[in-house]
């Protein structure tokens, strides 16, 4: 009887090696699933990114002509583009004359003397609209005028 009961350690151990290497495989493969997802999330926002900063272009031309030639055709289709940008996760970075300068979102394209303490460092004009991803990922900085004191 004892003969038995040593012969079946081995099998016992072994079954718990198996167990233990499963467990492991199964954690792995968890993980993995887990990384691939996040990697396929990180190419699509890429991608989005990255088909974006190539419409923008557009969009200012549209709205360039807009302002030369009033025509509702143009507006029209500034508006459909807007909303679709705002569908796929795209927002204008919302800034407005007399805000602190923020070079996370914005661009100085120039500088403007103020004798106003107060105006120092505060944008004076958005020159062009910058745009952002969902997630805060800025796709193109907003290009602006700042003042600065003498």
């Amino acid at each position: 009887m004892k003969k038995k009961a040593n012969s079946q350690q081995p099998i016992a151990n072994g079954q718990i090696v198996l167990k233990e290497q499963l467990a492991r495989a199964m954690a792995d493969y968890a993980n993995l699933q887990k990384r691939t997802d996040e990697e396929r999330v990180e190419m699509f926002k890429l991608a989005s990114v990255s088909f974006m900063s190539k419409i923008l272009p557009i969009i200012d031309n549209l709205k360039s002509a807009q302002n030369h030639i009033k025509d509702s055709g143009i507006a029209m289709i500034i508006g459909q583009l807007e909303t679709l940008a705002h569908e796929e996760g795209f927002e204008e970075i919302k800034i407005n004359v007399g805000d602190k300068f923020d070079e996370a979102t914005s661009e100085v394209i120039e500088t403007i003397e103020t004798l106003e303490e107060k105006d120092n460092n505060n944008v004076s004009e958005v020159v062009m609209p910058g745009w952002k991803y969902s997630d805060g990922t800025v796709v193109r900085h907003a290009r602006v005028k700042v003042a600065k004191t003498k």
